[in-house]
């Protein structure tokens, strides 16, 4: 039996805000070891890596700063989680509305890869200051620490305020193209992956309000897992962009890029692949978890919308 949901991007937009809060506060510890580990340093002839893998990093984290430290930079990506995943989920839900040809259409998985696309445009307004923030946060105590020095910002809206007196909003934006590659393709793989594992896992007979919790856990995982497969290399590409002083890299992009290829060689684009892939699964299972749950209570609360 397909699922006869109504698409409705209004709730979409309230349960994928719902559903974004969950997958931070499951996922921001593992997301800040991602981080640290792709913007360290190059060690110098002699030197030893800063981090040698995901557990040193945490380790390290945790003795210097303690536990708190992996929460660092928290506060601008939940401050603007509601508003960025329910334009993302809002994004998603009009991708698929202008695609549907009558309410009850099922669309196609390259429907569902497009209308994700969409949702990744949406989401790269609101997202890139945040990103740009919370990456130079994350970074700034182990940079502090390893250079002698103290941390430069001290909180994101002190980060925010320096940024634009150093380079106005542009500079609080840098990043955005590099964002944009991130999400836009990463998007279209995670909506489409969790709806087909969603009708995969679905028995016969069944419909997609009947599926068990594990089940939506696992299909949330495993997009979240699907959808950093893709992201990953341009993820690697924007904390380094975003990390940099202001002036390192004048062609953007593409000047991280060729730096990177010709200093470290193609493993560097997945650095910090390990606690991004840690990270996916539960913190995705999470956010569409609670996406689910607010879900049916929107649709038991107004059932018209």
């Amino acid at each position: 039996m397909p699922d006869k949901r109504k698409v409705s991007p209004v709730k979409d937009f309230f349960a994928g805000g719902f559903g974004g809060m969950c997958l931070i506060l499951a996922g921001h510890p593992l997301d800040t070891i991602k981080v640290r580990l792709q913007t360290m340093p190059k060690p110098g002839p002699g030197e030893l890596p800063r981090y040698t893998g995901t557990f040193d990093c945490a380790k390290k984290t945790i003795v210097r700063e303690g536990f708190l430290g992996l929460y660092k930079g928290m506060a601008a990506p939940l401050t603007g989680v509601t508003p960025m995943f329910a334009v993302c989920f809002l994004g998603f839900g009009i991708g698929k509305k202008i695609q549907q040809k009558h309410p009850e259409e099922e669309l196609t998985l390259p429907q569902l890869f497009l209308a994700g696309m969409l949702s990744g445009v949406f989401t790269t307004a609101i997202m890139a200051p945040g990103e740009r923030i919370k990456c130079l946060l994350q970074v700034q105590q182990a940079h502090a620490d390893h250079g002698g020095g103290k941390a430069r910002f001290a909180g994101p809206v002190d980060c925010a305020k320096q940024l634009y007196r150093e380079g106005g909003i542009r500079s609080i934006y840098k990043g955005t193209a590099a964002t944009l590659l991130r999400d836009v393709p990463a998007s279209g793989m995670y909506f489409a992956s969790y709806e087909w594992l969603q009708r995969v896992l679905t028995p016969a007979g069944k419909s997609r309000s009947d599926l068990s919790v594990k089940v939506t856990l696992f299909a949330g995982g495993m997009a979240g897992i699907f959808n950093w497969l893709v992201a990953i290399p341009p993820d690697v590409l924007k904390s380094r962009l975003q990390t940099a002083p202001e002036g390192t890299y004048p062609n953007g992009i593409r000047d991280v890029f060729r730096e990177l290829m010709k200093n470290e060689g193609v493993r560097a684009l997945y650095k910090g692949a390990a606690p991004v892939m840690l990270r996916a699964f539960p913190a995705n299972a999470a956010c569409f978890m609670g996406y689910e749950v607010a879900m049916k209570f929107l649709n038991w609360l107004a059932p018209n919308l």
